[in-house]
């Protein structure tokens, strides 16, 4: 990651930051200049947050202005109701996946538990490959396609917004590995349904104690 991609995804865990303290409300403008002063940054990493901030649904257009919205719990609800839907039962194939690749995506979580929270660039991009792995056994791309967009829905619940999150969340993925080495679907099933319906109630958990402020 070079110098520009670090201060754009600096730039956006500390606006995200705001927006969850309440420094930021929903129906507050995402002014570049103004945002950059407060982060002491130029405009331009400032800028690449705000595209991130709206293609993660935390914001939205309103005439020629971008304002902050609220993510209301039923639309969490929704997307973890279709995630424990689908995920669970495509990660029953992922019993037939080659042990080589379990091996690595394991040593990669455990490196992950070892470093700790303060890794900040690898813990999304694991979590995202490790749940593509279990699923993509399947062969269904339609499927995985609607899971993609489903996880970007609550990308932004990572570790520095749900810190409780990061070493159950890697001790949950061990376990699934571990069903998946069983060469038990049926297991594999109840472990991700478990991981989901856990990080589902810390995300919904989290979200009622954002500030109750009137959304846009």
């Amino acid at each position: 990651m070079n110098r520009s991609q670090n201060l754009a995804q600096t730039a956006h865990q500390r606006i995200i930051a705001m927006m969850f303290e309440g420094t930021l409300a929903p129906g507050d403008a995402l002014r570049e200049a103004t945002l950059g002063e407060d982060l002491g940054m130029s405009r331009t990493p400032v800028r690449e947050a705000i595209k991130r901030i709206l293609s993660e649904g935390l914001a939205v257009h309103d005439g020629r202005m971008i304002r902050v919205r609220r993510l209301r719990l039923p639309e969490i609800e929704e997307v973890f109701f279709l995630r424990l839907a689908l995920e669970p039962t495509l990660a029953r194939s992922a019993v037939r996946l080659a042990p080589q690749r379990l091996d690595e995506i394991e040593e990669r979580i455990r490196r992950l538990m070892t470093a700790g929270p303060e890794e900040r660039d690898g813990h999304w991009q694991i979590d995202n490959e490790f749940h593509e792995l279990l699923t993509e056994a399947a062969g269904n791309q339609t499927a995985l396609n609607v899971l993609q967009g489903l996880r970007q829905r609550t990308c932004v619940f990572d570790h520095k917004i749900l810190p409780e999150r990061y070493l159950e969340g890697c001790a949950e993925h061990l376990d699934i590995l571990e069903a998946v080495r069983s060469g038990q679907p049926e297991r594999v099933e109840a472990e991700m349904t478990r991981h989901l319906e856990n990080a589902r109630d810390a995300v919904l958990a989290r979200l009622r104690r954002l500030p109750d402020r009137t959304a846009p």
